[in-house]
């Protein structure tokens, strides 16, 4: 008997599904060692390895079997390979810019434990895509709106979601793709470093959020009467000042964000908010000579009648809070506290906290590798984002089921 590889499914599936991996036709108790390796857009390769043991009948099913000590990660780990993906090139970061084309996922069996590894014994190659057959994808360039939208299959209306992306400018669509795969319309909003937009800004205005929203609500495949909101980092502080200012936002997930303004001045109307001061000074240096910028933003809690506070009790959308609690970018945990506690006060109940031990700043949807060292969104040196291996992943595919959970529930009614 040859050994092989047996996927399913078979030959592709979306980014953020499982994918059970078994091997078959091996020698009873044989000893292997698997190999997971995906090469990003720019060919930077990532790789994952981990060692087992056949059972007695020569199958090997990662659902049912541990991996070993000794490779990327030990344990009951069925999706192992993937999550503990990292790059062979120090801090790289896995970015999906075309959504259109699948990331190739290749699997090796190769014989025994050693370093390195003995006979390759099997291969395999699968599809990893960001968009379900009918997704339709449609550049928007409305006004003065630059983003990209995403369609479900099928005539009817859909609940609308913006998704809006850290301080790292540019357009992101791999979020945006795959909520789209599950059901919501939605749109990637770029709002600066993008096209025709401002390349660095020195404010940013809320009437472009405005804009985004009512394009939303003026599709004919949006169902209304309002629009969810997916941020993250810079994006979910922009989200939730989005609630708090304007109408028609029905519920917003937030994603590691400040509750209060930063990095730079945003206006609406005739109102400039000021933004929370950074204080360089404050950051710790590790033993590899990365910044940990994880204090160097004030408080706003501080100072009574802070400016830069977002005022959320004036919101009416449903909030959810998600932080990790190793976020070294923003004190998201500290934050979203005390203003849950600032709100129950006001007695309003129209927010939920999910707090994930282990998780970092890069909260992405599950299966994408950790990040955990990159250049710093706002002063572009290199910085501990945060995270544990396998903690963070776990909190990825729970925090993804849940954001699901929560624009069902208050976009769907």
């Amino acid at each position: 008997v040859v050994p092989a590889i047996c996927l399913s499914p078979a030959a592709r599936s979306l980014f953020d599904e499982p994918l059970a991996i078994a091997v078959q036709g091996l020698s009873p108790r044989q000893q292997v060692t698997l190999r997971a390796s995906l090469r990003d857009e720019t060919g930077e390769l990532f790789q994952a390895c981990a060692r087992y043991q056949a059972g007695h009948d020569g199958d090997l099913d990662l659902a049912r079997c541990p991996a070993l000590p000794g490779g990327s990660f030990s344990g009951l780990e069925p999706m192992g390979l993937l999550w503990a993906l990292q790059p062979q090139k120090p801090f790289w970061w896995l970015v999906k810019r075309d959504v259109q084309s699948p990331f190739l996922l290749r699997l090796e069996v190769f014989e025994g434990h050693g370093e390195p590894p003995g006979r390759l014994l099997a291969q395999a190659q699968h599809e990893r895509a960001f968009l379900r057959d009918g997704v339709r994808r449609v550049p928007v360039r409305e006004g003065r709106i630059r983003a990209t939208l995403f369609l479900p299959p099928g005539e009817g209306t859909f609940p609308g979601i913006i998704d809006i992306y850290g301080y790292t400018g540019g357009l992101f669509e791999h979020r945006a793709s795959l909520l789209a795969n599950h059901g919501f319309a939605t749109l990637a909003l770029a709002y600066f470093k993008y096209e025709d937009l401002p390349q660095d800004p020195t404010k940013l205005h809320l009437e472009y959020f405005e804009e985004a929203v009512n394009y939303m609500l003026q599709h004919p495949q949006v169902k209304g009467p309002g629009v969810g909101l997916l941020g993250y980092s810079k994006g979910a502080e922009l989200s939730l000042t989005m609630a708090a200012y304007l109408k028609n936002i029905t519920a917003v997930a937030s994603l590691n964000g400040p509750v209060a303004n930063t990095v730079i001045p945003l206006c609406y109307k005739d109102k400039t908010i000021p933004f929370l001061p950074i204080y360089e000074q404050q950051a710790k240096v590790t033993d590899s000579n990365i910044f940990d910028y994880s204090d160097i933003l004030d408080d706003p809690f501080q100072t009574p009648g802070n400016q830069s506070l977002i005022p959320l009790e004036k919101a009416e959308a449903q909030l959810l809070f998600i932080v990790g609690q190793d976020d070294h970018v923003v004190k998201s945990e500290y934050h979203a506290t005390k203003v849950c506690k600032h709100l129950q006060a006001q007695g309003k109940k129209n927010f939920q906290f999910l707090s994930y031990p282990g998780a970092g700043h890069c909260i992405d949807p599950p299966f994408f590798p950790l990040y955990p060292v990159g250049k710093h969104p706002v002063l572009h040196k290199w910085a501990v984002l945060g995270g544990k291996l396998g903690a963070h992943s776990t909190a990825q595919v729970h925090a993804w089921s849940q954001i699901q959970a929560f624009f069902n529930k208050y976009l769907n009614g």
